[in-house]
């Protein structure tokens, strides 16, 4: 005890010898100042962030909600007894980047899955801001009871007009949803069935219990191998990050197949069965893949369509072209003598997702492709979103990328 003791005095006290100390009487009040000093800045980083971490992680609010809504007959869902009742559920790592959207990563009847839970009503009931919109939605209050199934079929079939346009493929479209609605394979839809069936609508969805939904585990993030710890990041430079990132990410090749599938997905948002889709939150965070290097989106609820984002853009007061922004980063010019928004998006889904490229495939490709490559992706950042550029050009330059990447790496095990 008495060595642990005279270590912790030489460390905070700073271990000189007398003869130096009798020499530099200031540096040792000056050196015990800067240690205390680091261990408050310490304490102050620590609390910080768990301070952040308590206010973001709140699954078990989440759960509450949840269940309490299904006990009152309110909501319903495929995983709501396995959630309130058997409570099969298992919420593990917290992932949310903010408190009203909870995402955890969980373990349901023996598989990885991603717990997503919207309970911004619980928390936040002012008013959001326009840069980052809700879809129009109302929860669950529609149906109301003594609506016919006819009824429900006609107010889906609005909802998606209303949200997706008018197409051809949408009476397709609701007789699916209907499917879905019959949550507990009965062959009827009951009035909680009814509410609820909104939020399995998404394409990644396994089962879901109103505002609470199960998604495929959580993929490999782009940036995950490699995440440096919260509170280092604030201390690098931009340009040491990248370099730490692109060191300890997958190999070139893994990336090119992840890039691939990311313009695939590009181009399926773009010639879809439901029309056109933006991604509106367009970063690598969202870049993830299979453990066979395959693409994942991370997060579809970034990804919008075409008629939600130009309904709320259109007509739109502004000033700035900053004024005219939907989620994130979809963007549309302002009429400064209108003072109005435009409904063109500047940038489209490729022009951004190449400017991500830039950043992950040119560090460390290949001597031979690197020149082409960066020439392709640079005349690819400055596509723009008008609706006489997007037809031709927009499918020449991608296909050309994706043949460009699929040729170095085809016949090869990364492919």
């Amino acid at each position: 005890m008495r060595r642990l003791r005279r270590l912790a005095h030489l460390v905070l006290f700073c271990p000189f010898s007398k003869g130096l100390q009798g020499r530099l009487p200031g540096l040792r009040v000056r050196c015990i100042f800067l240690a205390w000093l680091g261990i408050f800045a310490g304490s102050w980083l620590v609390y910080e962030h768990y301070s952040s971490y308590s206010e973001r992680c709140r699954g078990h609010v989440c759960q509450v909600v949840i269940c309490d809504q299904y006990r009152k007959g309110i909501i319903s869902g495929s995983v709501c007894q396995d959630l309130c009742e058997l409570h099969m559920v298992e919420w593990r790592t917290c992932l949310s980047a903010a408190p009203a959207q909870q995402v955890y990563s969980g373990l349901w009847r023996d598989k990885d899955v991603t717990i997503k839970c919207g309970i911004e009503e619980t928390l936040d009931s002012k008013a959001r801001s326009d840069a980052a919109p809700r879809r129009e939605l109302v929860l669950f209050d529609k149906p109301t009871r003594g609506t016919s199934i006819k009824e429900f079929r006609e107010m889906t079939l609005s909802f998606l007009k209303a949200n997706l346009g008018d197409l051809p493929s949408l009476p397709a479209l609701v007789g699916q949803v209907l499917l879905m609605a019959d949550f507990n394979k009965d062959n009827r839809v009951s009035l909680a069935e009814a509410k609820s069936v909104r939020r399995s609508m998404p394409p990644d969805c396994w089962a879901t219990c109103g505002d609470l939904y199960l998604t495929e585990g959580v993929p490999h993030g782009a940036w995950h191998a490699a995440a440096l710890p919260p509170l280092l990041r604030p201390l690098l430079p931009p340009a040491l990050q990248g370099a730490l990132q692109q060191w300890l990410g997958p190999a070139w090749p893994w990336r090119a197949k992840i890039a691939i599938g990311l313009l695939e997905f590009v181009e399926e948002l773009f010639h879809g069965s439901y029309g056109t889709f933006y991604m509106c939150e367009t970063t690598l965070a969202n870049v993830g893949y299979t453990a066979t290097y395959d693409f994942k989106m991370a997060d579809l609820q970034q990804v919008a369509p075409e008629a939600t984002v130009r309904r709320f853009l259109q007509g739109r007061r502004c000033e700035h072209s900053a004024d005219c922004t939907y989620g994130r980063d979809c963007r549309a010019p302002c009429d400064r003598l209108m003072r109005q928004c435009k409904g063109d998006l500047i940038q489209p889904n490729l022009a951004k997702v190449c400017a991500l490229l830039r950043g992950y495939l040119l560090p460390g490709a290949p001597a031979d492709l690197r020149e082409e490559l960066g020439t392709q992706l640079r005349t690819c950042t400055t596509l723009s979103g008008l609706a006489s550029q997007v037809e031709a050009h927009h499918s020449l330059v991608l296909s050309h990328l994706k043949t460009l990447l699929w040729k170095k790496i085809s016949n090869t095990k990364y492919s």
